[in-house]
């Protein structure tokens, strides 16, 4: 995704600002060549990288600096201060990186410092295959290319094209803001470059169990050393009469959202079936492409049980700010050709519906091939499933998590990548457990909701701020401890709360929510 550039702000870095004026682990916003930079003093050391988030151009000098690493404030990407190198997801390009002088009581930038070459690593690992071309397969396979390893990496996917942005699929690009070509994670020439074998359109049909490789749909056999499942999940199917009409649709892959969109630009009014994450966004989108709409719902209020109350209210009423007309508390009980009937009898004009009803991981090949399946594709901390050699990343996989003690599996887009990241590096014989703390970001008109954290239920809520003024960060709690926080625009907390998470560090957590 690619965007203007923002204005040139702060001091030309070419020229130096004075040492004072760099507080430590505080960013400075400047610029060199034309370009917006961030200059950061930690110790005796500083650093100058690219101030532009690679993946959706949110404003670095806003972030979170940790060690010597920043953080993006919109969705957590996390750069290194050394090299511009992208640590962790959602980010995949690096930024640009500076050389930086102290000339007396100045910092002066003297020039771009030239990109890193990943080393070229001994294996014995022969073939890697990955089955999944979404965000866990797409990082693995960039992954094991940046750590050096040059062996046979196949990316097998049943979709008719390459991995995309999929989060953009019910946001930007399905309200009309985002054209198509920023879809795509890649080009072809990418995968061309750093010799990825792309299999767009292959469905993998088994692995059999006595073997190492995997057989596709056309027959082809392809050998692994190591394998990845990310076969993400699917949709939940409506099983009412109607279910099967032609102007039905699910939102899973680009196919899907192009879909919507052509019946979109036919159709005036639309009901949207769940009032999920995705229904939401879906909802959202379509008002913005001017559809009369209307979201139906078993609960009585969006969201509640992910979000709670609060902010199951809240998103209700943004929604309707916007026109969105909600029939909580009922189903839909059958779709005819001009509407859908729910259980109340009332009857509500359609001529599109998108069912966003919730998704179950795609657990059938590998128990097919032999492998532990309960709720999930079980994996152990390093994300290795019970088959040697075969690991699994992604919606689908279930994994033990050390803040919970509990095994979970959670369907967020920045988990898969992150996950699809360590994977990686284990079938390359690094033993990297994962344990991030899971984050996500909701998009709903100009209003956008971050949680970080894990909570599947809690036993108390507290609101910080006003939701109704924008304003907030909502805290989940259990026993008394703090679980997820779910934030609107305190984009500062979210990256706080996150990083006191990932150490540990409760007092911190209190802290960073008391302020």
């Amino acid at each position: 995704m690619t965007e203007s550039p923002p204005p040139l702000t702060g001091p030309d870095l070419i020229q130096g600002v004075p040492l004072a004026a760099l507080p430590e682990g505080t960013p400075l916003l400047g610029h060199a060549e034309g370009e917006p930079v961030l200059l950061v003093r930690r110790g005796d050391e500083l650093f100058a990288i690219g101030a532009v988030c690679s993946h959706y151009s949110g404003p670095l000098h806003e972030g979170l600096i940790v060690g010597d690493t920043v953080r993006c404030p919109w969705h957590h990407a996390c750069f290194s201060l050394r090299t511009g190198e992208p640590l962790r997801p959602p980010a995949l390009n690096a930024v640009a990186c500076w050389a930086v002088e102290r000339r007396g009581d100045q910092a002066v930038i003297t020039g771009r410092k030239p990109v890193p070459r990943a080393p070229e690593v001994a294996s014995d690992i022969g073939a890697i295959v990955i089955v999944g071309g979404g965000a866990a397969g797409e990082v693995a396979a960039e992954t094991l290319r940046r750590e050096g390893y040059r062996g046979r990496l196949s990316l097998v996917t049943a979709e008719r094209q390459g991995p995309v942005d999929r989060p953009n699929l019910s946001k930007d690009y399905l309200a009309g803001n985002a054209p198509e070509e920023w879809i795509p994670l890649r080009g072809e020439d990418f995968y061309r470059e750093h010799e990825i074998e792309l299999l767009t359109g292959a469905p993998v049909t088994d692995i059999p169990p006595g073997e190492r490789a995997v057989v596709l749909a056309d027959g082809r056999s392809i050998p692994w050393d190591r394998l990845l499942l990310a076969p993400g999940a699917e949709p939940t199917r409506l099983t009412i009469p109607g279910a099967d009409l032609p102007q039905v649709h699910y939102l899973r892959s680009l196919r899907d959202s192009r879909a919507i969109i052509a019946s979109a630009d036919r159709a005036g009014r639309a009901v949207v079936l769940g009032a999920s994450f995705i229904g939401l966004e879906v909802a959202a989108s379509l008002r913005s492409r001017g559809l009369e709409v209307h979201v139906a719902a078993p609960q009585l209020r969006p969201l509640e049980r992910v979000m709670g109350q609060a902010v199951g209210e809240f998103v209700r009423s943004v929604h309707e700010e916007h026109g969105v007309v909600f029939h909580l508390g009922t189903r839909a009980r059958s779709i005819g050709s001009s509407g859908v009937e729910l259980e109340t009898g009332e009857v509500l004009p359609a001529d599109l519906v998108v069912a966003g009803i919730g998704v179950r991981p795609s657990t059938d090949l590998a128990e097919r091939a032999g492998i532990t399946v309960d709720r999930g594709i079980l994996v152990d901390d390093f994300l290795e499933t019970s088959r040697p050699g075969v690991f699994a990343a992604g919606d689908a996989a279930r994994w033990p998590d050390p803040r919970s003690g509990e095994r979970i599996r959670v369907e967020h887009w920045v988990i898969a990548e992150r996950q699809g990241q360590v994977a990686a590096r284990n079938m390359l014989g690094r033993s990297e457990r994962f344990d991030a703390v899971p984050f996500f970001w909701s998009q709903h008109y100009d209003v956008t909701i971050a949680y970080v954290g894990y909570a599947p239920g809690w036993d108390e809520t507290d609101v910080r701020g006003s939701l109704a003024a924008r304003d907030a960060a909502v805290i989940y709690r259990r026993a008394g401890q703090v679980l997820a926080v779910a934030t609107v625009f305190r984009d500062r907390v979210s990256l706080e709360t996150e990083a006191a998470m990932e150490r540990g560090d409760l007092g911190a957590l209190e802290r960073i929510l008391a302020g």
